[in-house]
């Protein structure tokens, strides 16, 4: 099984959410891996900047969800296991561009109800509904995956 700890940015303003588009077309939250001695805190600051070119601040700290990718649906078919920490962020400066030699090709701002319309990564609906709920334990139920909604 491989292993991934990663920082999720959940930005909302005026009722749309920041989601960036992964070149493997789907939209997905700004975020990825922590990488080795950093704080997750830290981490989303620097996603949100490498994905979007926005600088941001940590609001709070919205929740953690672990998800474990079937070997079958998983990258490389083996079994892989995403834990998420999602922060509530709010952009504080720079502009939206994509990410210079990444994997981010653009960063919109999208009306929250058109979400459901979009082909995502169920990262977005556990951010959004994280958001919207603020559970008392930082834990959603899980999402179901299929059509529009991808691991």
């Amino acid at each position: 099984m491989s292993f991934r700890l990663a920082a999720y940015a959940v930005c909302i303003e005026n009722g749309r959410v920041l989601l960036a588009h992964h070149l493997s077309t789907h939209w997905t939250l700004p975020g990825g891996r922590v990488e080795h001695a950093e704080d997750p805190f830290d981490a989303v600051i620097r996603e949100v900047a490498e994905e979007t070119g926005h600088e941001a601040v940590v609001e709070r700290l919205l929740g953690v969800d672990s998800r474990v990718i079937p070997a079958a649906a998983a990258r490389g078919g083996v079994e892989h296991q995403n834990v998420g920490i999602f922060y509530r962020v709010r952009i504080t400066g720079g502009r939206l561009r994509p990410e210079p030699n990444g994997d981010t090709t653009e960063s919109v701002w999208t009306p929250i109800p058109d979400v459901t319309g979009l082909r995502r990564s169920s990262l977005v609906d556990i951010g959004l509904a994280l958001a919207r709920t603020l559970p008392a334990t930082g834990h959603v139920p899980p999402v179901p995956v299929g059509g529009l909604i991808e691991h």
